[in-house]
C-alpha cells in the first residue's frame, strides 16, 4: 500500500470551512503517482499506457484545513488488461472519504488495450490494498 500526505490548502476550502468536495478526487489522483510510475517510470506521456474508465467517490466525514491528511492508495483487483484501485482518504485517525479507480493499459497509437505484462503485475502486487 502507498501512503502519500498531502497539506490542505486555504484555496481548497469551501464557504463552511470544509474541504471542497471536488478536491477530494484530485487527492485520490495525487496518491496514484507511484502506480503510474510502474507503467510510466519517468511519467512522461510520450509513452503513457494508462486510461482512466471510472471513479468513485464516498464522503463519509468532513475533511478540514487544520489538519494534514494521509491518501492511503492500493491495488484491489488485477484483470487482464485493467485494475482496480482502493483509496481512502484519512484525517486525525478518522476515514472521511473513500473510493476506487479503474485503468485500463491502453496503447494510445493503436487505440486499444493490452494485456498487463507479468513484470507489470508482479509490481502492482507489491502495491495490494491491506485493510485496517
Amino acid at each position: 500500500m502507498i501512503f502519500t500526505n498531502i497539506v490542505p490548502r486555504v484555496s481548497e476550502t469551501d464557504g463552511v470551512g470544509h474541504i471542497n468536495n471536488v478536491f477530494v478526487p484530485i487527492w485520490f489522483e495525487a496518491g496514484r503517482r507511484e502506480i503510474f510510475r510502474i507503467f510510466s517510470p519517468n511519467l512522461d506521456f510520450v509513452n503513457w499506457k494508462l486510461a482512466l474508465v471510472k471513479v468513485t467517490v464516498e464522503y463519509v466525514d468532513q475533511l478540514y484545513l487544520a489538519e494534514n491528511v494521509e491518501i492511503r492508495t492500493g491495488i484491489e483487483k488485477i484483470g487482464n488488461s485493467s485494475f482496480t484501485i482502493k483509496e481512502e482518504i484519512h484525517q486525525t485517525d478518522r476515514l472521511c472519504a473513500k473510493g476506487e479507480a479503474i485503468y485500463v493499459n491502453y496503447n494510445f497509437n493503436e487505440k486499444k488495450s493490452e494485456t498487463i505484462s507479468n513484470e507489470i503485475r508482479d509490481k502492482l502486487q507489491i502495491v495490494k490494498f491491506i485493510e485496517n
